[in-house]
């Protein structure tokens, strides 16, 4: 199955299986690219955030005029933080950023549930790195590539270029099949 893309200078299409790496600089702007991911041809979405809440990644969706009713998120600091959880269908929890088998879990679980075009948005790797460390990033990744390959689906990885060394960085491009490379200044580097 093939997933169109919206993003500039990448492929129309892309095979499900595929998984894309969004390196971006710290202060990068990577909604843009994030939401255009999710809402193009897309049945149903898993977010994956170690960066920010459930509240904020829905927040984010309304803003881009996202279809909301095709998420599923997956909160993994409100339980670490102490925060209120929102109980809703779509939303789930895990018990920290660095829950990496219980990420892989939901993640799978979205996966077996679900039908159609299913795309997966992990933001970030990088912050997964800070709370786990970087080869339980990179084992994460290897593990999650390896579900969407046999799930048919795609992704999209997000990766901050200012927080990694070159060789963590090459070990991240390695896991997956097409590199975004977001700059400062919003222009795009695209690699498949």
């Amino acid at each position: 199955m093939d997933y169109r893309l919206a993003i500039d200078g990448a492929p129309e299409t892309i095979p499900g299986g595929t998984a894309v790496l969004l390196l971006h600089p710290s202060t990068g702007e990577t909604d843009r690219i994030d939401t255009d991911f999710l809402k193009t041809d897309t049945d149903s979405f898993l977010v994956i955030s170690t960066r920010t809440t459930a509240r904020e990644v829905m927040q984010k969706l309304d803003h881009y005029d996202v279809d909301e009713t095709s998420a599923k998120i997956l909160d993994t600091l409100s339980v670490d933080r102490g925060y209120s959880r929102r109980s809703a269908e779509n939303i789930r929890y895990v018990s920290s950023p660095d829950d990496v088998d219980g990420i892989l879990t939901v993640t799978d679980e979205f996966l077996a549930d679900t039908e159609g075009k299913r795309r997966v948005s992990f933001d970030s790797i990088t912050e997964l790195a800070y709370y786990a460390d970087d080869e339980r990033a990179i084992d994460a990744l290897d593990r999650l590539t390896r579900l969407l390959e046999t799930s048919d689906a795609v992704g999209l990885f997000h990766v901050s270029t200012e927080v990694h060394d070159a060789e963590t960085i090459d070990r991240f491009r390695d896991l997956c099949d097409g590199v975004l490379d977001l700059h400062e200044d919003g222009g795009l580097d695209v690699d498949f």
